[in-house]
């Protein structure tokens, strides 16, 4: 193929989902000259990752070369050759001796009779040849996909050109398939051996959970329930293929399945796995069905289930590829989920129930009995939804909740109307355990068929907080439930104390108001109380608790304790909300480290062992917050991607797992990064209505803009911080702690009186808190402040103290800070000769913090300054050297001539801005007016 190589629709390179890192590898390869052999199994993605490769490096090549084989089609001899060289035979032909050109001839067009054993050397070297008389007119790139179904006599031609192809500019980009772990290597080596030597194998690997969720919402798919696409995850084995009929299947169905139900396995899946069970005999198919309905199947277990002749059945079945052995133990373990899914989904309702009826009598663990008897009744029975209660319970204790409200929804069901605890109980309680293994789309859509049927106000008020409560950050979008809620809970304190609970995030989270919040919580706290429902006054305590302590209010330190008294609820104790996790937010905000680390490394234990996704999100995210105050930068960067991929997994917390990933990578990992997810996360909270997180994550994006040198954009994001708190009455500057990263940025940008009055504002807080910290980078950016304003002296003096004080409390990344402020005011006096090793000190407290984006800030003023005396030799020095950066902008403005008012309107400040960096930079410069300036400029000195 000649030209443009279009673009295939719907998979440039940015919509590769999943495949970021298989095809950066591959682009890398491809950039140096080399080649790529793509390998994995079917359905995997490999044509979509090359035909993408393919769009984005065909456009530097002059010729392109494709071909793309079948298996129908592999017996036929120079078919794949055909496709290659076919189009391109008339303009290489005339560069071939005469043997090479007739054999490729007969080859190509199928005149003759060329064969391998013929016309062997001539037809190899005719294709070596045509391929380098190619590339003689400009850059070849061969793509050829499936290379198992090449024919043989292509294959072998194509591998001995690609051998000898040297430094010719060809490049082959190709697809194999590769089946399993066990002949996996031996597949792709023979592949691989046919390759050029520069060749690199790429293996594309399963997907994960929240890759198959982004890539059936890009298919239009999306919608479903997470627990769903956890099945869909697990049966399709993370292949994008099946994940994709898989979907397909679901859309197209009537309804969906309900717990405990397989998944509709379209045919044509099926058809990939049933035709080798065709080969089994009836007793063996019967033997792999309940297998396929077991949890962890073993050769004993399915003995005890009646399966006699389980050890030979299923060694049969992995001859023909349908099991596989598992390196763990003696578990019967299917080659691919997907196997045992169809299997499972062929099978009459009658086999799949008496599969189940065996299991209910042969498992050894009583959840497991529970469920398969629940499978293997019809209709509903008191007796069986009892033990399904006690198995959602004992799942519950054991800290999967996801499978008591599996086991609940189950129990529902065969729970029979009229009894106690009814259906509803039931399914309220199954959408609980939802919300706490972070499936809060089943919690919700759980909790709507509840009010659909009860009549209950106490039923009917437990159902509207599970709406709430799955709607996390956007709570505004339910705001339509709280009048139906109150309507429900009457006159009940204990019904309204649960109502006024939810008010109190309402008016946080929608409307930023703190204060109401406050008074919310503490109403609802008193209602509770009376209505003696400690676990809701406990979260209520909690709430008014992390409410004052972000306010600043006195008395945040004694509802704290009042949260603490016995009793306690254990779950509410480890919750996200509970009374601890808000002790926690003040020992941070204290500077008590340590013991806000040992707080969050216990709870972070505990509700893992609880098996509280959500709660174990939030944990995640507040260790990585402590290690990167503690100057641990490296292990801050690894808990926030940690929690970040468990948010994106569950659908939960995104908004804050970026802002905290932001602040991370902004410290330790890739600025880039961290300037995308803080984007993200400002997104998402102006989207979801979210105006706690919104300060936060401006704050963030605020951060990563400084530190990636934007000082103008650090600005603009900061000052929306500073609004959005003033108006939710946040006072307390422990909180974001972005004052003093919004007063270094103001000096940037030339405005050290707005620098100056934020800090003012912050320190009279700190100093009324005890926020000895914050009140250390007040002084550090005060310092800067007053360098800017040329004094010297006070400046080196404050930042000293600064250093030292948040050496002693432990905020290592900050005193780094400090010193690598220190090193560059040394460095940037005039008229003093700088220090060599100015940098030194603060490029080792950075490298101490694992410090990457600062580090690299380090060694750049640290090469300029190695720069200066050279450049100072070659070259006139600059007499605005000394300047600051918005300094020496307003002072090469007026060396051209421009007014105040006109420089004011090209720098987009105001004019009195201007008039005050012109004070200064005569000061610095020892010069009295816009003539002196010019002159100075100039070299000729001030008159």
């Amino acid at each position: 193929m000649r030209g443009d190589f279009a673009e295939p629709a719907g998979c440039p390179s940015d919509l590769v989902i999943g495949r970021e890192e298989a095809f950066g590898a591959a682009r890398d390869q491809l950039t140096r000259g080399g080649s790529v052999l793509l390998h994995g199994p079917a359905g995997i993605g490999k044509s979509t990752v090359l035909r993408a490769l393919a769009a984005e490096y065909a456009r530097t090549a002059r010729t392109v070369l494709r071909c793309s084989a079948t298996e129908s089609e592999s017996h036929l001899p120079f078919l794949a050759l055909a496709d290659l060289l076919g189009l391109v035979l008339d303009e290489v032909a005339d560069a071939l001796p005469a043997a090479q050109r007739t054999a490729l001839e007969s080859a190509l067009t199928g005149r003759g009779e060329s064969t391998l054993q013929r016309d062997g050397l001539a037809l190899r070297l005719a294709v070596l040849s045509a391929v380098r008389a190619l590339a003689a007119a400009g850059p070849v790139l061969v793509v050829a996909d499936d290379l198992q179904w090449l024919d043989p006599a292509s294959a072998e031609l194509l591998g001995f050109a690609a051998r000898r192809l040297g430094d010719t500019p060809v490049r082959l980009l190709c697809a194999v398939r590769t089946e399993g772990p066990e002949t996996e290597g031996a597949e792709y080596d023979r592949h691989l051996r046919a390759s050029p030597p520069d060749t690199r194998p790429v293996r594309l690997g399963p997907l994960t959970r929240a890759q198959v969720s982004t890539l059936l919402d890009e298919r239009g798919y999306g919608g479903l329930p997470r627990s769903t696409v956890r099945d869909i995850h697990r049966t399709s084995g993370g292949n994008p293929l099946f994940a994709l009929e898989l979907g397909r299947a679901l859309a197209e169905g009537p309804t969906p399945p309900r717990p405990g139900e397989p998944l509709p396995v379209p045919t044509s899946l099926r058809a990939l796995v049933l035709s080798r069970l065709e080969m089994l005999s009836d007793e063996a198919r019967r033997t792999l069905l309940v297998a396929s309905a077991g949890a962890r199947p073993t050769p004993a277990l399915l003995r005890a289930a009646g399966r006699e002749n389980a050890e030979a059945e299923t060694a049969r079945a992995a001859e023909l590829g349908l099991l596989a052995t598992d390196p763990d133990g003696p578990v019967v373990r299917f080659a691919h989920p997907l196997i045992s899914a169809a299997l499972y989904a062929e099978a009459p309702p009658p086999e799949r129930r008496a599969a189940h009826a065996a299991l209910s009598t042969a498992a050894s663990d009583p959840i497991e009995r529970a469920r398969h008897l629940a499978l293997a009744t019809t209709g509903t029975d008191p007796g069986v939804a009892a033990r399904l209660a006690g198995a959602a319970a004992l799942a519950r204790d054991r800290g999967a909740p996801s499978v008591a409200a599996s086991l609940g929804l189950l129990a529902a069901r065969h729970t029979p109307a009229g009894s106690d605890p009814g259906p509803s109980e039931r399914r309220l309680q199954a959408a609980e355990d939802a919300i706490t293994a972070g499936e809060a789309d089943l919690a919700r859509d759980v909790a709507r068929e509840v009010l659909t049927r009860a009549g209950a106000p106490g039923e009917r008020v437990r159902a509207w907080m599970v709406v709430i409560e799955a709607a996390g950050q956007a709570i505004g979008e339910v705001d339509a439930v709280f009048p139906q809620a109150l309507a429900d809970a009457g006159d009940d304190p204990r019904l309204l104390a649960l109502v006024h609970y939810q008010l109190a995030w309402r008016s946080l989270v929608v409307q930023g108001d703190f204060a109401q919040g406050r008074q919310e919580a503490a109403h609802a706290a008193r209602l509770a109380a009376r209505a003696g429902d400690r676990r809701a006054e406990l979260l209520a305590l909690a709430f008014q608790a992390q409410a004052e302590t972000l306010m600043g209010h006195p008395d945040a330190p004694a509802t704290i304790r009042r949260a603490l008294q016995e009793p306690q609820d254990p779950r509410v104790a480890c919750h996200h909300n509970g009374a601890l996790s808000s002790r926690f937010r003040w020992l941070v905000m204290s500077d008590r480290l340590a013991e806000a680390r040992t707080t969050a490394t216990a709870l972070l234990r505990e509700v893992r062992r609880r098996g509280m996704v959500e709660s174990e999100v939030h944990y995640l995210r507040f260790l990585a917050e402590t290690e990167l105050h503690s100057g641990h930068c490296g292990r801050a960067l690894e808990l926030a991607r940690e929690s970040l991929t468990l948010a994106r997994d569950a659908g939960i917390g995104e908004g804050a797992g970026a802002m905290q990933a932001a602040l991370a990578e902004a410290a330790g990992g890739d600025v880039r990064r961290a300037l995308a997810l803080a984007r993200e996360a400002v997104r998402r909270a102006e989207e979801d209505g979210d105006a706690v997180y919104l300060s936060r994550t401006l704050a963030a994006l605020g951060h990563a803009e400084l530190v990636a040198g934007d000082a103008g954009a650090a600005v603009r994001a900061l000052r929306r911080v500073r609004e959005l708190e003033a108006g939710a009455g946040i006072t307390d500057p422990a909180r974001g702690r972005w004052q003093g990263d919004l007063a270094e940025a103001l000096v940037r940008t030339g405005e050290p009186a707005e620098a100056q009055d934020v800090i003012e504002v912050a320190r009279a807080h700190a100093l009324r808190l005890g926020r000895e910290s914050v009140l250390a980078v007040l002084d550090r950016a005060e310092a800067q402040v007053r360098a800017a304003r040329g004094e010297y002296r006070s400046a080196v003096t404050r930042l000293a103290s600064a250093r030292e004080r948040l050496a002693g409390l432990g905020y290592g990344l900050e005193e780094a800070r400090a010193a690598f402020a220190l090193a560059a005011l040394h460095a940037s006096r005039p008229g003093r000769a700088p220090v060599p090793a100015s940098y030194d000190e603060a490029a080792r407290l950075f490298r101490r913090c694992r410090a990457l984006p600062w580090l690299r800030q380090v060694e750049a003023a640290v090469a300029a300054q190695a720069a200066g005396p050279v450049a100072a030799r070659a070259t006139v020095p600059d007499p605005l050297a000394g300047l600051a950066a918005m300094e020496r902008r307003v002072a090469a403005l007026v060396m051209e001539g421009a007014t105040n008012r006109e420089i004011a309107a090209r720098l987009f400040v105001s004019v009195k801005t201007v008039e005050a960096t012109l004070t200064r930079v005569y000061r610095k410069l020892g010069i009295r007016s816009r003539v002196d300036l010019v002159r100075v400029a100039a070299g000729r000195g001030p008159e």
